[in-house]
């Protein structure tokens, strides 16, 4: 949720419609994210000026707001930086007051476009959540500032203001440090400043960053090198005085002790990162940065990528990137490597299809193969997981393996936990993150914690897998993106290679996220020859995957009439599963509810009952999965139940399966496999009923209302 862009030029020559139609576009990318504002800061046409348009709605309104303005869009900059960002709002409503970027000053409540001096000294877009708001809002107040948002990041640029008017000689990287020093919670930010021209600060914590680079001849190096504080190196004599000054004169509540500046020797810092960005003259050359919360924001611009981790403190000037840290930590990296990014620009527009939804759900023939790519070896019988290599044996020694996720990935770990607790012989539980929390569950360290989510970003997650790091658990990530804080904080995992996902309600992810922790099973028995044979027989299942898939898409217009016909002005919707496909049923709901908007229950089939059975008449509608497996006499048992009480269930089922062939219910035909498999494809029909419910409704199928892609707050 939430997007953040930004553009800095560096002796490349742009004009301002150029900057503007980049910032623009680089939004419209994170649209995907959720949100319900938007606004960008640019340059003005005076020195230390600031233009900042702020819009309530799409991204589109926004666009409108600034062409309707009197911007000479003609003016030419050679070095510039600029900075957006898409809000969804948590702390206050959406209004323009609210949106972002922030300043240091009050601006007026109705602000359309703000363009004065100096009340923009610090301009500030933040993704995430500043949990300590209330107090240094308190703090800054008693020095008399006045706060006119409902926002937590209006403390961020007052702070920063407050700083920098105690210590004007302060470099822009440590500001930042002694400002970030102050926040607890979790953010992505940029910051821009009137004082520090076309310089750029990029900071993270729990809330990805990205940051694109483009050059006009080739890099030197393809990293850049670290620089971080250490808290026992003692500080030199004016930056401890400096330091004490700035405490007392915010009436000691700011700043621990090294807080402010960074290592006191600054020959002890790594310097390479400025031959990665200068010409063999050793001049800077000219270079474009691309700073956001998504790479499919920046993949038109440049493939060339760096993902900042959790701390890194990110200093753009003058073509030159500095990655700085106010402390090192335990097992980081001394540089950021720039790679290459895969992702093609095709993969993320919808092409012939009216939706992304649609799309992705129509890519699960490709998308499930590329997660088996080169990791499923059909003709030696062999699963190899590269990430995992390290650590499989480990995890095979584990007392349990605890899934824990949020939504639809915690209905992938659901549907995986039999395969486990078969293959494995390894206890096994399945945790929704947020009460993972709450209850403060125990964890040892001979468990293996595992963390799904398509993002890497959720928060509820990301808690919990610091919860567990803490105690001292092996953690193991599955997640679709390379980068993603899940990735990088967990000991090992597996990418699950779904491609991007723009639709917010995921499907390739899901299935893809399901066939990688099949292969995860298949990998920590491949040491047991009583599962061979077993083995084997999921492994062909795998690989007849795709094709079957392929020939269940090719329902979608009977699946759109069924809709019509059948679910038309209904309010509710019963869906029974039993065994792994319980979550099946919970999945489809789940993807009913957030699309269609129509209430959508998954209820267990032996649970029918025991209280279900009361909702059941002629006019409900019901979808039963009936495909075959050792519990199918048991949820026939639920299906001759609401028969027997005028229930009229549409039945998920084998093809020409002899049970239905007299039965006037209406029929999904869907391909057998084996059995810990079936639930990838009977959850095919349900995503095309969600999409095709919400088409028959006019709704926005790709930005349901109220929710977000990347859910980075709890």
């Amino acid at each position: 949720m939430c997007g953040i862009f930004g553009y800095v030029n560096y002796l490349v020559e742009k004009d301002r419609k150029f900057i503007i139609d980049t910032l623009i576009n680089g939004l419209s990318r994170l649209e995907y994210r959720g949100y319900d504002s938007a606004g960008l800061a640019i340059d003005g046409d005076k020195k230390n000026e600031v233009y900042a348009y702020k819009e309530v709605g799409k991204v589109a309104k926004l666009k409108q707001l600034v062409q309707e303005s009197d911007l000479d869009l003609t003016k030419v900059f050679d070095s510039h930086c600029g900075i957006a960002h898409t809000r969804w709002a948590t702390h206050g409503p959406p209004s323009r007051i609210n949106c972002h970027p922030h300043s240091a000053h009050n601006t007026p409540a109705d602000i359309v476009a703000f363009r004065s001096d100096p009340n923009w000294e610090f301009a500030i877009v933040h993704n995430g959540i500043i949990t300590n708001y209330k107090e240094l809002k308190t703090l800054l107040e008693g020095k008399g500032f006045r706060f006119e948002t409902e926002t937590d990041t209006e403390c961020i640029a007052k702070l920063a203001k407050y700083l920098y008017d105690q210590h004007p000689s302060l470099g822009f990287t440590d500001l930042a440090k002694a400002v970030i020093n102050e926040l607890e919670g979790a953010y992505g930010l940029l910051i821009k400043s009137v004082h520090y021209p076309h310089e750029v600060i990029a900071a993270r914590k729990g809330s990805p960053l990205v940051i694109g680079v483009k050059t006009q001849r080739r890099m030197k190096v393809d990293f850049v090198d670290v620089e971080y504080s250490d808290e026992n190196v003692p500080l030199p004599a004016e930056t401890a005085a400096q330091n004490v000054a700035l405490k007392k004169s915010a009436g000691g509540s700011f700043l621990s002790p090294n807080g402010l500046l960074g290592a006191a020797d600054k020959s002890l810092l790594h310097r390479s990162q400025s031959r990665a960005f200068m010409t063999d003259d050793g001049m800077p050359m000219p270079t474009e940065f691309f700073l956001s919360s998504d790479p499919s924001a920046i993949v038109e611009h440049t493939k060339k990528v760096m993902y900042l981790e959790d701390d890194d403190i990110a200093h753009i000037h003058e073509g030159s990137l500095n990655i700085h840290r106010l402390k090192k930590a335990d097992g980081s990296s001394n540089v950021r490597t720039i790679q290459t990014l895969e992702l093609e620009l095709q993969e993320i527009m919808k092409g012939k299809f009216d939706h992304f939804m649609q799309k992705e759900i129509f890519e699960q023939p490709e998308s499930v193969v590329n997660t088996m790519r080169g990791r499923l070896d059909i003709a030696n019988k062999a699963v190899t997981l590269g990430g995992l290599r390290s650590y499989i044996s480990t995890i095979r020694r584990c007392r349990r393996i605890i899934f824990i996720a949020c939504g639809t990935s915690y209905h992938s770990c659901m549907a995986v936990r039999g395969v486990f607790e078969e293959l494995a012989e390894i206890p096994i539980a399945v945790e929704l993150a947020s009460d993972f929390l709450d209850r403060q569950a125990p964890v040892f360290r001979d468990d293996t914690c595992v963390f799904v989510s398509q993002s890497g970003e959720t928060a509820d997650s990301l808690m919990a897998l610091r919860y567990c790091l803490e105690r001292g658990a092996l953690t193991v990530g599955v997640v679709n993106v390379v980068g993603s804080s899940i990735s990088l904080l967990t000991h090992c995992g597996v990418h699950v290679n779904a491609g991007p996902e723009i639709g917010v309600a995921s499907t390739k992810a899901y299935t893809s996220q399901f066939v990688a922790m099949v292969m995860f099973a298949l990998s920590l028995s491949e040491d047991r020859a009583s599962k061979q044979k077993r083995r084997e027989e999921i492994m062909q299942g795998l690989s007849d995957i795709s094709a079957q898939i392929k020939s269940i898409l090719t329902q979608d217009q009977k699946i759109k009439k069924l809709c019509e016909n059948t679910f038309k002005n209904q309010k509710s919707l019963l869906l029974l599963g039993r065994g792994s496909q319980y979550s099946t049923a919970l999945e489809g709901a789940l993807k009913i509810k957030e699309i269609s908007y129509l209430h959508c229950e998954a209820v267990m089939s032996g649970e029918l009952k025991h209280g279900v059975l009361a909702l059941v008449d002629e006019n409900l509608p019901i979808i039963m999965i009936l495909t075959r497996d050792d519990l199918f006499k048991k949820s026939l048992n639920a299906y001759q139940q609401v028969i027997a009480r005028g229930g009229k269930p549409i039945v998920i089922c084998n093809p020409g399966d002899e049970e239905f062939e007299t039965s006037r219910a209406e029929k999904i035909e869907i391909p057998k496999t084996v059995d810990v498999l079936q639930g990838i494809l009977n959850v095919i029909p349900l995503q095309l009923i969600a999409y095709w419910l919400a088409v028959m409704e006019g709704l926005n199928v790709d930005f349901p209302r109220n929710l977000a892609k990347s859910v980075t707050v709890e």
